[in-house]
């Protein structure tokens, strides 16, 4: 029996409709930015599997900090208990994170660390005694799949499941070129007339509606007027940041600062699940009081793992060295180099690029949905070619390792060219 037959006995996968969907494909192995199925067929992974492995599959530095760390302590309740691996990540991220971020918390992946921001926005006001229970949201955000993250995403095939089941989310315009005016007034518009809690985004790329970008200026706007009128804003790093954009945070190109951040993904280099949610004294001090009841009740089992800890040291220091900045100031070349080359055919509407993530729009006789017939003739070109590029609709996008090799990122390019031709 192989690995697929065995899969599609017993498992359920994320995102899929089993009744229709191909069977998943077996990897048994993977090192660099490369994956091997168990046939042996070898696959360029130029989306990171999911934007969480920056470094590479199989990479040595960060397995020897995991094993290293799992013969001395794998794992330690952080309830009432703490541990030198979680003290060196806050250290480690005090020294990057922008300067008023003072306190993290932990939890699991980058939905329960959306989650958490959404809940400390509105407990924050009920510490203070203030009624405020609205957040306000992108349109065409993704922030996760726990509740209060699905609640605050606004693609709607993921939520309309649950229509009416949500905490009150109002969505504004996402202030892209020539539309900025249309968002800051569709702010102030929301703050005037509802009782708004916090200001949630994904700074500078929207992920999952396609790589939508929009610039630093507009969204310094945006956190000015949350400031002003005491909206607490978070930004919602866990797919840009470690990198992703060309500085280690998308709000490291942004004037204005946010009150919270949520982190994960390549966190911990794609080796152990975590996230990190940080916060401003301000807000740590709303929960810090003599009243138990104003505390953060909030946690995980795995809240802080060492392990992970020590697989999130590691992959910062990696990021951190000359050879990985190297790396994505090479990607980032490539990558306008493609995007002259590209942007012109007749066949696409738009290409863009950001740092390492590259998106292009390609023309197409109707509407696409996310998951159309064009998106999957395309994945599937995509897989038989030996390339894992997971398109959105119309839209491919690449996110690759960093450590792709020049002639790995030039194959990629080659295989989307020969998809716009081929649709």
């Amino acid at each position: 029996m192989t690995l697929q037959e065995k899969d599609s006995q017993y498992l359920w996968h994320p995102y899929t409709q089993h009744k229709t969907s191909q069977t998943p494909i077996a990897i048994s192995r993977g090192e660099g930015a490369l994956l091997w199925d168990e046939n042996n067929k070898e696959y360029i992974d130029a989306i990171a599997s999911w934007w969480v492995n920056p470094f590479g599959h199989s990479n040595k530095f960060i397995a020897d900090a995991i094993y290293k760390q799992l013969t001395t302590l794998e794992h330690v309740l952080f309830g009432g208990f703490t541990h030198e691996p979680a003290i060196k990540v806050a250290e480690k991220l005090m020294e990057i994170l922008p300067k008023n971020q003072q306190k993290i918390f932990f939890s699991d992946n980058g939905s329960t660390g959306v989650e958490v921001a959404i809940k400390v926005a509105l407990q924050y006001f009920y510490n203070k005694g203030e009624k405020r229970t609205t957040i306000i949201a992108f349109e065409n955000a993704f922030h996760g799949d726990t509740f209060a993250a699905m609640a605050a995403s606004g693609i709607s095939f993921y939520t309309q499941a649950f229509q009416g089941m949500f905490i009150d989310v109002v969505r504004i315009p996402v202030p892209v070129k020539g539309q900025e005016q249309a968002s800051f007034e569709a702010l102030e518009n929301v703050i005037q007339h509802h009782n708004c809690a916090g200001f949630i985004f994904e700074p500078l790329v929207q992920g999952a509606a396609g790589m939508v970008m929009y610039e630093p200026e507009a969204l310094a706007e945006l956190i000015s007027i949350c400031k002003k009128n005491n909206v607490l804003t978070i930004a919602d790093e866990v797919m840009t940041g470690f990198g992703k954009t060309g500085k280690t945070f998308a709000m490291d190109y942004v004037s204005e600062v946010p009150d919270m951040m949520c982190l994960s993904k390549a966190l911990t280099g794609g080796t152990i699940p975590m996230a990190i949610t940080t916060f401003t004294q301000d807000i740590f001090d709303a929960f810090y009081d003599d009243d138990i009841n104003k505390a953060l009740f909030h946690g995980h089992t795995f809240t802080a793992n060492p392990t992970g800890c020590a697989a999130a040291l590691a992959s910062i220091d990696l990021l951190q060295t000359d050879e990985m900045q190297a790396n994505i100031d090479r990607i980032i070349k490539s990558h306008l180099e493609f995007q002259k080359k590209i942007e012109s055919h007749p066949k696409v509407i738009t290409a863009r690029t950001l740092g390492v993530i590259f998106a292009v729009e390609i023309k197409s006789d109707a509407k696409e949905s996310y998951y159309g017939s064009m998106r999957t003739k395309l994945y599937n070109f995509f897989i038989e070619n030996g390339v894992i590029l997971r398109p959105v609709g119309n839209i491919v996008y690449i996110l690759p390792p960093y450590i792709m090799t020049d002639e790995q990122l030039q194959k990629v390019y080659a295989t989307i060219e020969e998809a716009i031709e081929m649709v």
